[in-house]
């Protein structure tokens, strides 16, 4: 099995390939839905940033309340620092999980959804293949604006904390163009997905992991030989 990152800027379309990616059958692990996950209340990630972040960012149920923390972190980036210190970890492990669960299926790739895939840079040397979503500047400031309800100004800062998105599109495998009407996503798409699964990478990773066991398979067994001939 191969690894695919699914990444863009924000608000740039991600979720809406991400859909149609499974429509199509595709295995997609969303790694802000996994986020969510890792600090549901009581678990490691939770109690400490209960610790750190102190009372005012949990709810009554309990909950993270995530706009105030997101506002936190945002402008401060020790907090922001910390914050990821906590949650990264958990959310690549939580990811591992799933991936491994999906190889021990035979699945031939699994397409992983992470926003700052380039930004944090830690999952990158595990992509077989990165896609990045895109769309125009003035297409990405008005989406973000009526997503979310943030002022031109507080669209702009939040957009400014990620690497152009112009970079990500040149770093990229694939690019799959946003910016004009969802049917036209969809072909792209379609495509991408013919594309991978003509692809015979997972059949050079199961060559790996069968030449790993082999070897380990190999040295035990000459162990228990030469064990017996003593």
């Amino acid at each position: 099995m191969f690894i695919v990152g699914l990444t863009g800027g924000i608000a740039t379309g991600k979720s809406t390939v991400a859909a149609m990616l499974r429509d199509l059958g595709v295995d997609v692990i969303d790694a802000d839905q996994v986020a969510r996950e890792v600090v549901e209340p009581g678990t490691r990630a939770w109690n400490k940033i209960r610790r750190y972040f102190g009372e005012d960012v949990i709810l009554a149920d309990g909950r993270i309340n995530r706009p105030l923390l997101g506002s936190i972190i945002f402008a401060d980036s020790a907090k922001r620092r910390l914050l990821n210190s906590i949650t990264h970890p958990e959310i690549y492990t939580s990811i591992g999980w799933k991936c491994l669960r999906l190889l021990l299926t035979g699945r031939q790739f699994v397409v992983i959804d992470l926003p700052l895939l380039y930004e944090t840079r830690n999952m990158l040397p595990y992509m077989s293949k990165v896609i990045v979503v895109s769309c125009t500047s003035e297409q990405q400031l008005q989406r973000l604006i009526r997503r979310d309800g943030y002022t031109d100004e507080e669209a702009l800062s939040r957009i400014g904390v990620q690497i152009p998105l112009s970079e990500k599109c040149a770093m990229a495998d694939i690019v799959v163009d946003n910016s004009r009407d969802e049917e036209h996503t969809r072909r792209q798409v379609v495509e991408v997905v013919h594309k991978l699964r003509g692809s015979y990478a997972h059949w050079k990773i199961r060559a790996a992991l069968f030449g790993l066991v082999a070897t380990v398979f190999g040295a035990f067994a000459y162990g228990c030989y030469y064990i017996a001939r003593l």
